[in-house]
């Protein structure tokens, strides 16, 4: 049964009754209540015993206490009681030993804090351990001898061995017995601090004559339930007559020492005085019934009485010795003084700081004021020494407030950014006020939860991307980056591609974005001579609520690529007819058979033409211009060179892989075309000459004759003209511009090469000494064979490039002109 404000239990030990008193004080520090508790219960319960029903006594829920975490907070070692959360109640979890816990302090005690969270509450609860007669009543030796001298008078009083009981109270040593003894009766004395002492007083003089030995037993007696006792044999040794004991100059003597005195410090010394002459008057000096572990911190001289410190001497433990002093002479007479030492507290512990809530992590928006952790410091020594001061970092954006004695709070002072410090190590350092200060430090390590406070941001202004045309569908062209400075989902990017237009078409026909890689990819493939370059805006959303997003700009460069064989413009390939290049057998090195011009529609090195001889009739009489396409003979032509020549040429590109196209120049070495005829019967397809040949051949020579006379005087005049205006501009050695191939429209119109390029052009009316070479018409004449026509007709063309014999003056020409 228990009522609020007070609770009372009866434990079923016989003379045992535990009381259970309850207090408890409401103050309001922050959103925390502060309660205090007293419970009393015996020693040596067993694990798991009730203690108490905290809930109840407190007036909590037990859903409370489940739903903030209840728990025990010490700050020891041992955990001697279990808070039982399901049921409200406080059980023993560790065996309780009151001697072992307080020594002869009462009462004992012991208390811990039961914390709850959200909100914080703090409640103390005080445990009071209540002694129960365990221990027997035991003498330090169990076998005493004396020696006393048979001319004691009768009165004198002799100190025996106190025993010790570590129990309290009524279950504490009571009293002392001693057996059957004619010559002494006993005597009874309390210390000031409860503990019993016993004397033997002669009370029949003693005759060492008749009686040189005396034994009998001291029995000490507590007053437990049962009762238990304790006993020693006290032998005695008559000695022959000394008749003076020694006497102290004081009775009590008075000392300080501090704590942290080292070993063989001097305390006090002690001095006592005998009548007695020779070796009845030598006095000794010796520490009587000495509690506990005293023996181990002191030590006297027994000649001299010169107290010192021999241990390690603690306040916190003990803050006061009382110990007795025996003066003894050689006739065993004694006297008794007190010495009291206090012992001075010094600086020697440090702060103890325990955590006893701390919230991490905690929103970057967090109110200024929030509690972020709650701890306790503890410092065991007294008065300044046992002051403390707690801090932190002054650049800490967090101060340290005081609730209850001993408690602190740890607050945030400023609004939190977690883009800026995503996490704190917080130490905390508390400072006790000795001299010199001694201090203790925990640290916290608090991290600061996101909000969707930061858009995401490209790692570039505007990107630029290329791409080769002819791609597979589902290539990807460029993985675009943005980031965002808040984290998990508010930092989570999807990427969107805008809707714009492109030629009248959405942007999404031709491209696509992958939301969560920023993967661009092509859906089609790119044909550099339809489109040219794409601009598109991709947005960059994070995941938070609501989302935050920013645009970036991205260029689409398309590629050329080499997918355009080279195209032969010249010479024709005819199905119907067969083309022949004349060249007289009177043709000296390097004369210029034909041109094979051939053009490509790609751009750049993939529009760089190269002419190789790929197979030929006669490979020592003719070569091929690897970059202009001129056919010119290698040697001089001789009358066993055969008329019927087939070369055959192949155009490369310089694209990668290179493609080719082949071409096939026929070519009559004959001075004259009946040879010609005669010889190129075989290339026609159909082998049928009808009566009117021979006509349609005189007729062509003649006419051929004709034009090639009136072209040549009007070239050798023209010619005459420009060399003497270009006369001195040819010797002034002009620098040689390299060959680019021409300029040709492409299906779009706009031209393969892509820029615009200034250049001067120097040119000769021979090209192998011209800097710039054009392909144009074969200056040579052409033999057309037409099988389809009735005769062969002999065609000569004049050639519209300005040519030179080999023996001619050459012309210069230099123009300033665009591509």
């Amino acid at each position: 049964m228990a009522t609020r404000g007070s609770r009372s239990v009866r434990w079923r030990l016989p003379l045992f009754r535990c009381q259970v008193g309850l207090l408890i004080l409401l103050s309001y520090v922050g959103d925390r209540v502060a309660g205090q508790i007293r419970y009393s219960i015996p020693e040596e319960m067993k694990k798991g015993s009730l203690i108490g029903n905290v809930a109840q006594d407190l007036g909590l829920d037990l859903k409370r206490l489940r739903s903030g975490r209840a728990r025990i907070v010490t700050g020891e070692n041992i955990q001697y009681t279990e808070l039982k959360t399901d049921k409200g109640t406080l059980v023993v979890n560790e065996r309780i030993d009151r001697e072992q816990l307080c020594g002869d302090v009462t009462p004992c005690s012991f208390s811990f804090e039961i914390i709850l969270e959200n909100p914080i509450e703090l409640h103390r609860v005080m445990v009071e351990i209540l002694d129960v007669n365990d221990h027997s009543p035991v003498f330090r030796n169990n076998h005493v001898r004396m020696e006393i001298s048979e001319s004691a008078v009768i009165g004198s009083r002799f100190v025996l061995e106190s025993a010790e009981d570590p129990d309290v109270g009524v279950n504490g040593l009571q009293n002392y017995v001693l057996s059957t003894s004619v010559n002494f009766v006993l005597k009874q004395h309390a210390n000031p601090d409860g503990s019993k002492f016993a004397e033997i007083i002669l009370q029949k003089p003693l005759d060492r004559e008749e009686q040189p030995h005396l034994s009998f037993k001291l029995i000490a007696v507590d007053g437990g339930t049962p009762q238990r006792s304790g006993t020693v044999n006290i032998d005695i040794t008559v000695l022959d007559a000394n008749d003076n004991p020694p006497v102290f100059n004081q009775s009590v003597y008075r000392a300080t020492v501090l704590e942290n005195a080292t070993s063989g410090t001097h305390v006090i010394t002690v001095n006592a005085t005998d009548a007695d002459s020779g070796s009845n008057g030598v006095v000794t000096y010796a520490f009587s019934n000495l509690k506990g572990n005293v023996a181990d911190m002191f030590n006297i001289d027994k000649t001299t009485g010169k107290i010192t410190v021999s241990g390690q001497i603690d306040f916190e433990k003990d803050k006061k010795h009382e110990i007795r002093v025996e003066a003894k002479d050689q006739g065993g007479l004694t006297d008794l003084s007190k010495v009291i030492i206090d012992i001075v507290d010094v600086n020697d512990n440090a702060p103890v700081l325990n955590v006893m809530s701390f919230s991490s992590p905690v929103s970057e928006d967090v109110p200024i004021g929030s509690t972020i952790a709650v701890f306790n410091a503890k410092d065991a020594d007294s008065e300044r020494n046992g002051q403390i001061m707690c801090t932190i970092d002054k650049n800490f954006p967090f101060k340290i407030t005081s609730s209850l004695t001993n408690y602190y709070s740890l607050v945030s002072d400023t609004a939190f950014d977690r883009e800026k410090t995503p996490e704190y190590n917080i130490t905390i350092t508390a400072t006790d006020s000795g001299s010199p200060p001694l201090s203790s430090a925990i640290q916290l390590h608090l991290t600061i939860s996101d909000i969707n406070d930061s858009p995401p941001l490209f790692d570039k202004l505007m990107y630029n991307a290329q791409i080769t045309e002819n791609n597979s569908p589902g290539m990807s062209i460029i993985t675009l980056s943005a980031h965002d400075s808040d984290w998990n989902q508010n930092a989570r990017i999807s990427y969107i591609l805008e809707d714009t237009q492109v030629g009248g078409f959405p942007i999404s026909t031709y491209v696509s974005m992958n939301s969560e890689t920023g993967v661009l990819s092509a859906i089609r493939s790119f044909d550099y001579e339809q489109i040219k370059q794409l601009q598109l805006v991709v947005k960059a959303q994070d995941g938070g609520s609501p989302p935050l997003s920013s645009n970036v700009t991205v260029k689409l460069m398309i590629q050329d690529q080499n997918d355009n064989p080279p195209q032969v413009l010249y010479p024709v390939q005819t199905g119907g007819s067969l083309v022949a290049e004349l060249v007289p057998r009177s043709a000296d090195v390097g004369y210029l058979v034909t041109k094979v011009v051939a053009v490509d529609v790609d751009s750049g090195q993939n529009a760089w033409l190269s002419y190789k001889l790929q197979k030929a009739t006669d490979r020592a009489l003719f070569e091929v211009g690897l970059q202009n396409g001129e056919i010119r003979t290698i040697r001089q032509v001789t009358d066993k060179d055969a008329v019927k020549q087939r070369l055959t040429v192949i155009v490369e590109d310089n694209g990668q892989p290179s493609r080719s196209a082949t071409v096939i120049v026929n070519v009559a070495v004959a001075d004259s075309f009946p040879e010609v005829l005669s010889e190129f019967t075989d290339f026609t397809h159909d082998k049928e000459y009808n009566d009117n040949l021979t006509f349609y051949l005189v007729l062509a020579l003649a006419v051929v004759s004709f034009l090639f006379i009136t072209c040549l005087v009007v070239i050798i005049s023209v010619k005459i003209y420009r060399w003497r205006q270009s006369r001195v501009l040819y010797h002034s050695s002009l620098p040689v511009i390299p060959y680019y191939p021409p300029r040709y429209s492409d299906t779009l119109g706009t031209g393969t090469l892509q820029h615009v390029y200034n250049y001067e052009v120097c040119r000769t009316t021979d090209s192998r000494k011209s800097d710039c070479k054009f392909g144009g018409a074969g200056s040579q004449n052409v033999l057309i064979m037409d099988p389809s026509s009735t005769g062969t007709m002999q065609r000569i063309q004049s050639e519209k490039s300005i040519l030179d014999e080999p023996d001619s003056p050459l012309e210069v020409r230099c123009n300033t002109q665009s591509i």
